[in-house]
């Protein structure tokens, strides 16, 4: 893993995500590693040569270009972590998004954070004291041993079904964003009525479903990862790319099908 420190113009940037104003990202790149990972676009945007997920750039200025930009910046909801992990493992060591939160508890700015981290624990203190927020938590399959594989780094998922647990028990609102749904190992109405169950014993209110999207070198990417590790799964996987529309429907009417036996806030984001 490579790590530099790296400046930046913006800390604050307009945000394409449908309900946020804002992205802000205090990492170019992920340590989490995860092979499915939509945001490897953005290495076009650097000078690496190490594959997305072998390097991670620290904004070690971003904290100063906040706390100029907030300032100045319209009303708005600010999402953290859009195109990376704000609370990966070089959080530990930088605290750059502990360090903007701590810029915008001053400041009415709606916030809204994904992560697969239970570093977030570390940061309750802070969200405490912002007015307006949200901390979601990816998961991709109920299957600890098949989420570690897709994603190596991440916090395990036990980890993180115990880091909402905390949260909400501090009276953070809290979400899961299920997706990309897994093709094979977590499309199934045994798998996600499962997730639903823990979900439900956690107290889980609002739940996102997002499928996996197929797009040039992560097609290519993922089809090495399963020749290795899961070669039994890849005529499947074959099937979903080349089909994506009727893949889709399918796994649309189970999701469905398995929310209807749950009282719970859901969208379908495909």
């Amino acid at each position: 893993m490579k790590i530099a420190e790296v400046y930046c113009k913006n800390a604050l940037s307009k945000s394409k995500i449908s309900g946020m104003d804002y992205a802000l990202n205090p990492y170019i790149g992920c340590e989490h590693g995860c092979v499915y990972c939509y945001a490897e676009f953005m290495k076009k945007y650097t000078n690496h040569k190490e594959e997305w997920g072998e390097f991670v750039d620290a904004k070690i200025n971003i904290v100063d270009r906040l706390r100029q930009q907030i300032k100045r910046a319209k009303p708005g909801t600010i999402m953290i972590g859009t195109v990376t992990d704000a609370y990966q493992p070089a959080e530990e060591k930088y605290q750059l998004t502990r360090r903007c939160l701590e810029i915008l508890a001053d400041f009415d700015f709606p916030i809204h954070i994904q992560t697969k981290s239970d570093l977030v624990l570390r940061d309750v203190d802070i969200l405490k004291r912002i007015k307006n927020k949200e901390v979601g938590f990816t998961i991709t399959c109920i299957d600890p041993k098949i989420e570690e594989l897709f994603e190596p780094k991440a916090s395990k998922l036990e980890k993180r079904f115990e880091a909402l647990r905390k949260l909400k028990g501090n009276e953070i609102p809290v979400f899961v964003f299920f997706g990309p749904i897994l093709p094979f190992f977590s499309d199934n109405k045994e798998s996600i009525e499962s997730l639903l169950e823990r979900l439900k014993e956690i107290g889980i209110e609002r739940i996102y479903f997002d499928k996996m999207n197929y797009v040039g070198a992560k097609w290519r990417k993922i089809r090495t990862f399963l020749e290795a590790n899961f070669p039994y799964a890849l005529t499947y996987y074959k099937s979903v790319a080349n089909d994506g529309k009727s893949y889709s429907g399918r796994l649309r009417s189970v999701l469905v099908h398995s929310l209807s036996s749950f009282t719970v806030n859901s969208e379908i984001l495909f």
